[in-house]
């Protein structure tokens, strides 16, 4: 390898060092977003700008820890020049692949973990083939690599995942028991003095994080910052209690600073610790490769100088700190992380992400059975008191430009005091942990205190939980594994190898883009079919037949794919089909609580409509079970290779088909267009669709008589004719019903004016 070679790949470095922190803010923004926009303190705007700053001012506190990276996974003694950029190219370019895919399945992850198993993952495939080039025992891998601190980390994770749901369900349980959902009188009365607890942990979060790595501060100041803890927490208190009283007396939401402050506390705290996942081993590569060419042997002298301390230029981290604000505005992935953690801890019932699993119920099952065993110990009036005291009927409905935010501010102020309380207290005694590890699972706990996790929800919730968990640890298995294996690629393969896994890295992300934006869609489908309007009667039971029409289209649309399919035998695409299965299931079932939304909204109101409306739901689960019937007999009579249709079952059925689109494609129209629907000529459609089923009966029979339609044929073909005549009726019933609604709700109105 020459020196020119050695150049080009410390400019790849620098290259792949901005794809990289665009990829980890979108997944690292949950961090310091979740609480904020998730309470909707303020306009998102504000929010992100109070974030931008806080990362701005984090930057210039980042450059203790960009030390990481040059010694503290491996001994860099040991390692010549080209074996340090193989491996720093081996670990950026698994980075930005591992934290993209994570960011498209919107699964938060620790960069931190990422970047240190990538490096161990590296250092140590590299040290086994200098190993085994020199003839050594594989013993002698401990000279090379600093096992004890890969040790530490991984206990620091395992550590930091309990204590935090445990603090922030403990502490989130003890204040809603303080302050109850109906907090706002009980804030005015002693909220300075919890205001202060709250802002005294967050304000000394923010001195720990930027003591620990500002430039201007010296060791002496550092060292009295943490012999005087006491003494500050007790100024800072003081100071916070009297500042938010005099707030609390100028008829101000002193929660509203405190949720402000701590998102600029943990914005700070991410770039100042988080950065060097990002720029650290290009830095570092920088570093190596100026130290090489100090020398007379670039190429073979050992880069032992990487083991002093060297300051991180100031122009270089500003930089960086421009490139995470500008991704923190434009990343749409950041979204659907940000979503993902959102959705784990609304407070109110919701589309769920994620889906039961065995050991999801068998956790639900078991925290259910230490309850009853609770209740039986505890006296029925304490038992009475708490339940009162932690009812979230209580709360006060508050609405933020329309819409309720996903929780409320004394939650957000929890999880934001107790995130920074844990990392500051484990900061200050040199204990690892994750900040993306320590804010998810705090605002786990804070939201399972709340009886966020209803006995509607709880299995759900406990899925994203363990999903997210184990993502966590499949984080540090993957990055181990594919940096090592893109170590030895890089090592044999050199310059080519680095072409080849740029252009691997390139491709998988272009895929996961495509990937995302089609999941993108999905997500966009499904808040079409959440109530737009909470306020309005008439537009609540409008909306419910608007999203009807949607859910008709795609049911339509798939049904006639399925068909086609099966005609023609195409077992690939009816798989689409059958995947989608769920997914219209469950915009029946957001459609359904829709509907007993709008109807408890009509009753609020004092109005009504048809008695019928109520109806919808069996309507709407009658046409999904039909629906579903003809593509699961479609899928698996082609997955089990039976014979297919033959040619004149295919001529009949697609007389069917056609039938009953025009009728399906009429009735989702009328809802889309709210306009009157002309029930007289969907009557006639309906039976003649009848007459041409019973007609097609008898020629069934006939076929079945001659032997010339084998039994699985017939089952499938009756099977299909049969569904299609009910989600024709079923249609018209739902028809009927969108007629009977307004016409009885312009009755109510009348009666009411």
């Amino acid at each position: 390898m020459s020196t020119e070679l050695l150049l080009i790949g410390v400019g790849i470095l620098g290259l792949i060092a901005i794809f990289d922190i665009m990829v980890g803010v979108s997944n690292d923004a949950v961090n310091f977003l979740n609480s904020s926009i998730g309470s909707r303190v303020a306009p998102r705007t504000t929010i992100m700008v109070i974030a931008s700053l806080g990362i701005m001012a984090g930057v210039t506190f980042s450059s203790g820890m960009m030390e990481v990276a040059r010694k503290g996974i491996f001994h860099p003694q040991f390692f010549t020049m080209p074996e340090l950029l193989t491996i720093f190219l081996a670990v950026m370019i698994t980075d930005v692949i591992l934290l993209d895919l994570f960011n498209t399945y919107g699964l938060p992850t620790s960069t931190t973990v990422s970047v240190v198993f990538e490096l161990l993952g590296a250092a140590v495939a590299v040290s086994l083939l200098k190993i085994m080039q020199a003839g050594d025992g594989l013993v002698t891998i401990v000279e090379y690599i600093n096992t004890a601190k890969a040790i530490t980390i991984i206990m620091g994770i395992l550590l930091s995942v309990a204590i935090s749901f445990v603090c922030g369900a403990l502490v989130q349980f003890f204040t809603r028991l303080l302050f109850t959902f109906d907090y706002q009188k009980r804030i005015a009365r002693y909220g300075a003095l919890w205001g202060g607890v709250a802002l005294s942990s967050i304000t000394y979060f923010i001195l720990v994080k930027g003591a620990k790595g500002a430039s201007f501060m010296s060791k002496q100041n550092v060292a009295w910052i943490n012999s005087n803890t006491l003494l500050l927490l007790a100024i800072i208190f003081v100071v916070s209690a009297v500042f938010l009283q005099i707030l609390q007396l100028m008829k101000f939401n002193i929660l509203k600073p405190i949720v402000l402050i701590g998102t600029f506390a943990l914005a700070m705290a991410f770039s100042a610790n988080d950065l060097v996942n990002f720029i650290g081993v290009p830095l570092a590569g920088l570093h190596a490769f100026k130290a090489a060419m100090a020398t007379d042997n670039p190429l073979s002298v050992t880069m032992g100088a990487l083991s002093d301390k060297v300051p991180t230029e100031t122009g270089l981290l500003l930089l960086a700190g421009a490139i995470m604000v500008a991704t923190l505005w434009l990343s749409k992935k950041a979204r659907t992380v940000t979503e993902t953690e959102l959705s784990l801890s609304q407070q109110e019932e919701g589309n769920e992400r994620f889906e039961s699993i065995f050991l999801s119920r068998a956790i639900v099952r078991l925290v259910l059975h230490m309850t009853d065993t609770v209740r039986m110990v505890v006296p029925q009036s304490l038992r009475t008191w708490v339940g009162h005291r932690l009812d979230p009927s209580t709360a006060q409905t508050v609405l933020v430009n329309g819409r309720k935010p996903t929780f409320d501010l004394l939650r957000a102020s929890v999880n934001l005091m107790v995130a920074s309380a844990v990392v500051s207290y484990a900061t200050s005694h040199k204990l690892p942990l994750s900040t993306t590890y320590v804010t998810f699972m705090v605002a786990m706990g804070s939201s399972f205190a709340d009886r966020a996790w209803g006995r509607e929800s709880a299995v759900y919730r406990v899925t994203g939980v363990l999903t997210v968990i184990g993502g966590w640890f499949m984080t540090a298995v993957i990055a181990f594994t594919f940096a090592g294996l893109f170590a030895a690629v890089i090592f044999y393969g050199q310059g080519f190898g680095v072409i080849f896994l740029v252009a691997l890295a390139g491709a998988m992300i272009w895929n996961a883009h495509r990937k995302h934006r089609a999941m993108a869609e999905e997500t966009r489908k499904e808040k079409v079919f959440n109530l737009k309007s909470v306020e309005d009667p008439r537009k609540s039971v409008e909306t419910t037949f608007e999203h009807m029409s949607f859910l008709l289209k795609d049911i339509r649309t798939s049904l006639d794919t399925a068909l086609d399919a099966l005609f023609k035998q195409n077992f690939d695409r009816l798989g689409v089909e059958r995947k989608r299965l769920s997914k219209i299931q469950q915009w029946s079932n957001i459609i359904s609580a829709n509907v007993f939304k709008a109807m408890r909204l009509l009753d609020q109101k004092g109005l009504a409509v048809s008695n019928k409306y109520a109806q919808t739901i069996r309507r709407l689960q009658k046409i999904t079970d039909g629906y579903r019937d003809i593509v699961l007999r479609a899928y698996t009579h082609i997955g089990n290779h039976h014979k297919g249709l033959l040619p004149v079952q295919i001529e009949e059925l697609e007389q069917v088909r056609l039938q009953l689109n025009d009728i399906l494609l009429e009735v989702e129209e009328t809802f889309s267009r709210k306009q009157t629907a002309n029930l007289d000529r969907l009557r006639e459609k309906d039976a003649q669709l009848r007459a041409l089923i019973a007609e097609l009966n008898d020629r069934q029979v006939t076929r079945i008589a001659d032997n010339s339609s084998k039994t699985r044929l017939s089952i499938l073909y009756f099977g299909i004719i049969g569904n299609a005549m009910m989600l024709s009726k079923q249609n018209l019933e739902l028809l009927e019903i969108f007629e009977l609604s307004f016409g009885a709700f312009e009755k109510s109105l009348d009666s009411n004016s």
